[in-house]
């Protein structure tokens, strides 16, 4: 008798050896990209691996650049350490007597801590289409269309601003280095670690790509519904002074010159991000109310003076309450049911005894009393 229970995977004999059998697991379709808790973690530990594993190509890479570089570019440490070699002799020591541009390292392992540092870094940037892709990939799988394309838009356009505030950052550190190496320059001579300048040199970079992130963050919120033009339009001035009031926290050195980059370029991208808020609420017709436009103190509208209030229609007099006939009654007066009579008035005979008892102790009556 066969069994009912038969395992799913099918057992097929290997040729040449009767014997054994070779097991063939049958691959289960899923149209619809439908997981269970498992499988997102096996996904998401599969995505994760492979981002681990391009981070690690990436900073060998970078390793290996920050010296040696392929014909045509410069070495990865030459580009990092440009903008400290770009300023004036008289304001580097020289420690070497050959008038080579050197940062100062003070501890044995700071040197190979300093490139893995900056390798790991660029392994970062390297290795990105890689691990964005994966996220991506792990994200997509449950969106809709219209999803996809805004999720799609917002990566695309974060990258880029990050990116493009990342060379802003570079391109000024010229200029801001030179103010901050400039000041008390007659009694002293400045003389910075490679950790010292590789710190302000990240932290400028993170800075103003963190930064530039902001307009997206105002177009994302006016999508969604959550800001729109009328909430900022007469707002300009607070929210550009409170721009220059981060940039002036946020800029390592605190430096005039990088603040006023950093703030005058956030205004310039916040203003941008407005305006596409503009145009936004005027494609999807959401407009201010005339309601809110009026004054607390003033009236919607004239107000009418009310009518009296009193019935609709006159009144009729009530009915006596009395006695249904037999033929109101129906049937019900078969069963026995007896007419409701009116009540009769109670004699001053049938009074009760307490009473006359409380009206003889004051002497009489209550009627006599009133």
């Amino acid at each position: 008798m066969a069994r009912q229970d038969a395992p799913t995977t099918a057992r097929a004999a290997t040729p040449g050896k009767p014997g054994r059998v070779k097991k063939q697991r049958k691959r289960k379709k899923n149209p619809q990209g439908e997981m269970t808790l498992v499988e997102h973690l096996q996904e998401l530990r599969r995505r994760v691996v492979i981002s681990l594993i391009a981070v690690v190509i990436g900073t060998i890479i970078g390793f290996i650049w920050y010296q040696n570089s392929p014909p045509g570019m410069m070495p990865l440490g030459e580009i990092i350490r440009r903008p400290y070699c770009n300023l004036p002799q008289e304001l580097r020591a020289d420690f070497t007597g050959d008038e080579k541009c050197r940062l100062l390292a003070t501890g044995p392992f700071e040197m190979f801590m300093l490139r893995l540092k900056v390798g790991a870094l660029a392994g970062l940037v390297l290795s990105s289409p890689v691990w964005l892709l994966q996220i991506w990939n792990f994200i997509t799988p449950g969106l809709h269309k219209n999803e996809k394309r805004y999720t799609f838009s917002f990566v695309f356009f974060a990258v880029f601003l990050f990116v493009a505030g990342a060379i802003l950052a570079y391109f000024i550190l010229d200029q801001g280095l030179y103010v901050l190496m400039t000041m008390g320059s007659e009694v002293q001579v400045s003389a910075l670690t490679g950790q010292s300048y590789y710190n302000f040199l990240l932290g400028l970079i993170i800075v103003f790509g963190v930064s530039f992130e902001l307009p997206l963050i105002i177009i994302m919120l006016n999508i969604a519904g959550l800001l729109q033009y009328e909430h900022v339009r007469g707002k300009r001035r607070i929210i550009c002074v409170g721009l220059f009031v981060f940039a002036a926290f946020m800029t390592p050195g605190q430096e005039p010159f990088s603040m006023v980059v950093l703030g005058a370029s956030m205004c310039l991208l916040v203003e941008i991000a407005f305006q596409f808020c503009r145009f936004n609420d005027k494609r999807k017709n959401r407009e201010r109310p005339d309601w809110m436009d009026v004054d607390d103190e003033e009236a919607s509208g004239p107000v009418s003076a009310s009518g009296p209030i009193g019935a609709s229609g006159s009144i009729e007099p009530a009915a006596p309450v009395g006695a249904s006939s037999a033929a109101d009654l129906g049937p019900s007066s078969k069963i026995g049911v007896e007419p409701v009579s009116a009540p009769q008035p109670v004699s001053a005979s049938k009074r009760p005894a307490d009473e006359w008892r409380t009206a003889s102790r004051y002497g009489g009556q209550f009627d006599d009393v009133l």
